[in-house]
């Protein structure tokens, strides 16, 4: 059932609904009692709660509030736990009967809230999980698992509740023992992986467990030759692994067979933007961490692939592509492969100062990288220069960078100087928006 949106403010007239009826009128902020607001939200509350202080909140907005780190009761200012909140049955009630009232007026009833579940009942779900794995019964692991899977999205409460009962590393523990029967319980092995990402983020215990040969082929395995689903889950799980920088985790990811593969085909053959995202911050992680890496990329066309990619990517597509290129690009055998790339040096120019902060430090390292090591031919510089790199570089200095990225700018700009007079390209579509006057 879709939640009503009511707000009380000041100067707002009318309340947009989530369901209207075609009412005469539309209800107004005068029409709704102030004891249905919650405080934080101002909306009208569907979990009412009540705090030791008396006040009575909405529960998502009072624990929201509460795990952003603030301790204290909103309106008071007294200390508050999330433990101290208690359910208001009375108010809700109130609640649905106003609602029932008015439901002329285009307001559904609130439902009643699901009892969340408590943290006995998570320890015990988490263990018949565990035991059901260590004795191979992975059908009744499977049923477990999808149970504990759809509490968990139900609500935020039940998420940590679970979270907190150790449900990440049960799981991992599960999938670690199911694993040496990958053939015969596939199925209970996916609806774990599906699980782990509900369940996020993975201890230490929890990634190495998954990172040991067997659920760690299992996973690769699942990532290449799974549903849809499934490969993106294993591209989240080892996504959340990788992100980790376990040097533990990543080494033996490296050396996985067939995870290259997995990862690459996920790119190149995209079967959703989170699992190409997922799969390229991975591969980032396994470049930067491990010397192995690296070579297999750049042996499956990375290079080729992500410079193509590049073209018309979305933002955080972009940042995520072009840190891997740069990092490719560090090592021999993926600066030939750009080289002989006739848009790599173009899409890297075009990146620079076109995407976001994040994406230009990339781009200009990638360049960098590029024209410093290119041949004596200066076949490379000159192509940067006819792509207007050159005045995106100063202009990118005028307007200010930190760091590395200023230093490799002004090294790059060094670089291109020689040959600046024989070739002047400039894309002023680029600077399009630019206010700030120049001496």
């Amino acid at each position: 059932m879709t939640r009503p949106r009511l707000r009380a403010r000041a100067g707002v007239s009318e309340i947009p609904l989530a369901v209207m009826r075609r009412p005469a009128r539309q209800l107004s902020a005068e029409d709704v009692p102030d004891q249905f607001l919650c405080p934080v939200s101002l909306d009208v509350m569907r979990d009412p709660v009540t705090a030791p202080t008396g006040i009575t909140y909405d529960r998502e907005s009072v624990e929201g509030w509460l795990e952003r780190g603030r301790a204290t009761c909103p309106v008071t200012g007294r200390p508050l736990r999330l433990e101290e909140l208690v359910p208001n049955h009375a108010t809700r009630r109130m609640i649905q009967e106003w609602c029932v009232v008015n439901r002329a007026l285009g307001v559904e009833r609130v439902p009643t809230p699901r009892v969340p579940v408590s943290a006995a009942d998570a320890c015990e779900l988490f263990a018949e999980v565990t035991a059901a794995a260590r004795r191979g019964d992975g059908l009744v692991c499977r049923q477990m698992v999808a149970r504990a899977r759809a509490l968990g999205m139900e609500s935020e409460r039940n998420r940590r509740g679970f979270a907190l009962a150790g449900a990440a590393r049960a799981l991992a523990s599960a999938f670690s023992h199911l694993a040496a029967f990958y053939q015969a319980e596939t199925r209970a092995l996916e609806e774990i992986l599906a699980a782990l990402v509900v369940f996020f983020p993975l201890d230490e215990e929890s990634r190495r467990r998954i990172t040991f040969p067997a659920p760690l082929d299992a996973v690769v395995s699942m990532l290449s030759y799974g549903e849809h689903v499934t490969r993106v889950s294993a591209a989240v799980v080892l996504r959340e692994i990788a992100s980790s920088s376990d040097n533990q985790c990543l080494q033996a990811m490296s050396k996985a067979s067939g995870i290259y593969d997995g990862l690459v085909n996920l790119v190149a053959k995209p079967v959703s933007s989170q699992a190409t995202k997922a799969s390229l911050v991975t591969a980032y992680y396994l470049v930067t961490n491990t010397e192995l890496a690296a070579a297999h990329l750049v042996d499956l066309g990375t290079v080729e692939l992500l410079v193509e990619l590049l073209a018309d990517a979305d933002k955080g597509t972009t940042e995520k592509a072009l840190a891997v290129l740069d990092s490719v690009l560090d090592t021999d055998k993926g600066r030939d492969r750009a080289y002989a790339h006739a848009l790599a040096v173009p899409v890297l120019a075009k990146k620079t100062m076109h995407v976001s902060d994040m994406a230009t430090e990339f781009a200009v390292s990638a360049l960098w990288r590029l024209c410093k090591n290119s041949p004596a031919d200066g076949r490379c510089k000159a192509e940067a220069l006819q792509v207007g790199a050159f005045q995106k570089l100063l202009l990118l200095l005028q307007l200010g960078c930190e760091g590395i990225t200023k230093e490799r700018a002004t090294e790059l700009l060094k670089l291109l100087n020689g040959s600046r007079y024989s070739t002047e390209c400039i894309e002023t579509a680029d600077f399009k928006g630019l206010k700030r006057s120049f001496p």
